[in-house]
């Protein structure tokens, strides 16, 4: 009974041994690459848009992608004027603008676009590297 404590005791050795191993190069890893978050506005942008007799809304639920704690913290401390571009742009939208697959993509880079300008004037640099829509609803 002995020996068989000792064998598998023996056997799980190199097992642990790269378990703390892969340990350690993953925190070597974090220090010299940056993370990449992405932070989610939250709550949705909800509003109107376009003209016309007849009200329409959207609902947009969007994530910023960032890389490194700095950009996540500007993000996070300029999120309401980030919040108001995009709540600005999304209603001048008309429904064209925001119906196809083609147009949501031309709204998701413009978004993109005026969040990264915002931030530019801001803080001197953008901070934010891509916008996703995880959901984006018309009505």
């Amino acid at each position: 009974m002995k020996i068989w404590i000792a064998l598998l005791l023996a056997l799980s050795l190199p097992f642990t041994a790269l378990a703390s191993g892969g340990a350690e190069e993953e925190k070597e890893g974090e220090n010299a690459v940056p993370k990449v978050a992405y932070y989610s506005l939250v709550p949705a942008l909800v509003g109107n848009f376009g003209a016309g007799p007849k009200l329409k809304f959207f609902k947009a639920d969007i994530a910023l992608r960032v890389t490194g704690t700095e950009a996540e913290e500007k993000v996070e401390h300029h999120e309401p004027l980030i919040r108001n571009q995009l709540v600005m742009l999304f209603s001048q939208q008309t429904e064209a603008s925001m119906g196809s697959q083609d147009a949501k993509e031309k709204l998701r880079l413009e978004a993109l676009k005026q969040v990264q300008d915002a931030l530019n004037q801001e803080e001197g640099k953008p901070y934010v590297e891509d916008l996703l829509f995880n959901n984006l609803i018309i009505q």
